[in-house]
């Protein structure tokens, strides 16, 4: 009996340790392993998106996928979640006088994304947490997230959009060392989280080799015009990046990660939005 008893023990101590082992990246876990990872990870998947585009003379095309990647890995060492992988199919199309761009046509995107998220809910998820990695890629998922209330979906998507964190915004802003107005693609802030994450993929001494300035060539008080941003940074690369830290970057990179969590739990937790979309599409049947 007491011989019994250690090895039951043993077993569900094992078991135990199994079950905290499994990788989080959809891409390592083995097959057998996946019925854990949607019970570990309360059927909640995180799609990270970034793009491949340029940043600089100084930094990787996929400054925006490593650093969307490795805001997701870090994120669910600490709260589980199955990550799927790398996806760089988002709205692109500012760049695609660059080499390296990746852009496709507007529908391709809308409908691949679309259809990913069907695929991981065929999977098992019924939570899918977008997590942008890319500034030119808000607008077109929102978009793609009213879009899906024109049929019915047996799970909710949720687009992490971070609050302001007054008291953080106050650190950050002491720790920066260039004009913030103009910090806006490839400079400083970018480039020192890919200096914290990946040193190894930065030439930063080929930070100044072209003008990351507003060249300001048109101003239409009032108005929005799709050449807006290449009219003002002909250049892809808006910044000083020459001034990046590896610190900077540990410092937003780390309040990102602890920010994530926090949603993520919020999700994991909630049972509110799958049961109201449910009730919105019953109502939209009964018109029929």
């Amino acid at each position: 009996m007491k011989g019994y008893i250690i090895a039951l023990t043993a077993l569900l101590f094992s078991s135990y340790t199994f079950a905290q082992d499994i990788p989080a990246r959809w891409d390592e876990l083995v097959a057998s392993d996946f019925s854990a990872a949607l019970q570990k990870s309360s059927k909640t998947c995180i799609l990270p998106i970034g793009i491949l585009e340029k940043h600089g003379l100084h930094a990787p095309i996929g400054t925006d996928l490593v650093h969307v990647r490795e805001w997701a890995a870090q994120a669910v060492k600490s709260e589980y979640a199955v990550v799927f992988p790398d996806y760089f199919y988002g709205q692109i199309n500012e760049a695609r006088h660059q080499p390296g761009t990746f852009s496709l046509p507007n529908k391709l995107i809308l409908e691949l994304l679309e259809a990913t998220c069907d695929e991981i809910a065929r999977n098992g998820f019924d939570k899918i947490i977008i997590l942008n990695g890319h500034g030119g890629n808000p607008e077109f998922i929102e978009f793609f997230m009213q879009g899906l209330l024109n049929k019915r979906h047996n799970y909710a998507v949720y687009f992490y959009r971070p609050d302001v964190d007054t008291e953080y915004v106050k650190a950050y802003q002491k720790r920066h060392l260039t004009d913030m107005r103009g910090d806006l693609h490839g400079g400083e802030s970018e480039t020192s989280i890919l200096l914290h994450y990946r040193p190894d993929l930065m030439r930063l001494q080929r930070a100044t080799g072209e003008n990351g300035m507003n060249q300001q060539r048109s101003s239409l008080p009032g108005l929005y015009t799709p050449i807006w941003w290449y009219s003002s940074y002909p250049n892809h690369y808006a910044g000083e990046a020459s001034k990046s830290t590896e610190a900077l970057g540990k410092f937003i990179a780390d309040h990102e990660v602890a920010q994530f969590v926090k949603a993520l739990k919020e999700v994991k937790a909630d049972t509110k939005t799958l049961e109201l979309q449910k009730e919105f599409f019953d109502r939209v049947d009964q018109l029929k």
